[in-house]
């Protein structure tokens, strides 16, 4: 593991965390609800920021595990490295998060997080962590706008009265006649799909849980089988990606 072993974390503020995540995050976002923030340090510098909070869209997500209480869970809903740390860092940062979580939240008893396939990557890093894939599926929430940044479907629900640079400072309900239509705002927006894929992963804190998950488990397989393989925005496979460097 070489220096990844040299690495440390630390508990860090949003008013740090987010604009390193911003200048870092391929998305170049944060996401709001982030409510816990782990910096990542080698020889005292901060080179990593990871962001964990609850999901947007709790309804949809927390019938996943059987029986999960509100505050049960936690969304990894954004990480961004810079180069200077090494490699294996990331997975070794999830794995001092998790540690965390364990001894001070220990109401905590699983963890979901996306990897979107469509620009970025299918969660070589999750993998490595031992987390369980839960979902794949083609992409009807990530969009491309004409200047080029990408929005999700649920940054637009979760605030749907806000005026949008996009839409000429009108709002998502300004444009929809205050109905959640995705398409007409990607029409109004003059935004397109993209083409490619969104994974769900979860990991287990509390192994007991495993038992409630309510959807099937998803051999790594599975994402070659389907051509939902991709790094740093090629496709490639999973045995091609063991070639090089996995990320």
């Amino acid at each position: 593991m070489g220096r990844a072993k040299e690495i440390s974390l630390k508990v860090i503020p949003g008013k740090v965390a987010n604009p390193f995540m911003r200048r870092h995050h391929y998305s170049g976002t944060v996401v709001n609800n982030s409510c816990l923030h782990f910096g990542v340090f080698l020889d005292g510098q901060l080179h990593g920021v990871m962001s964990y909070g609850p999901s947007l869209n709790k309804s949809k997500i927390l019938p996943l595990v059987a029986g999960t209480g509100w505050n049960e869970y936690l969304e990894l809903n954004r990480m961004a490295f810079d180069s200077v740390l090494p490699r294996n860092s990331e997975s070794r940062a999830i794995s001092m998060s998790i540690k965390l979580l364990k001894k001070y939240a220990p109401h905590v008893k699983w963890i979901i997080s996306f990897a979107d396939a469509c620009s970025c990557g299918d969660g070589a890093i999750y993998r490595a962590s031992n987390f369980i894939l839960t979902g794949i599926k083609e992409n009807e929430a990530l969009c491309l706008l004409p200047d080029g940044t990408k929005i999700h479907k649920l940054t637009l629900e979760a605030n749907p009265l806000a005026p949008r640079r996009e839409l000429g400072g009108r709002s998502f309900f300004d444009v929809t006649d205050g109905n959640f239509s995705w398409g007409r705002y990607m029409e109004a927006a003059g935004g397109a799909l993209l083409s490619g894929y969104q994974l769900r992963y979860i990991y287990f804190i509390d192994k007991a849980k495993r038992k409630d998950l309510t959807v099937p488990e998803i051999p790594y397989s599975r994402i070659d089988e389907l051509g939902a393989g991709m790094y740093k925005g090629e496709k490639m496979t999973l045995a091609e990606r063991h070639v090089g460097k996995e990320a």
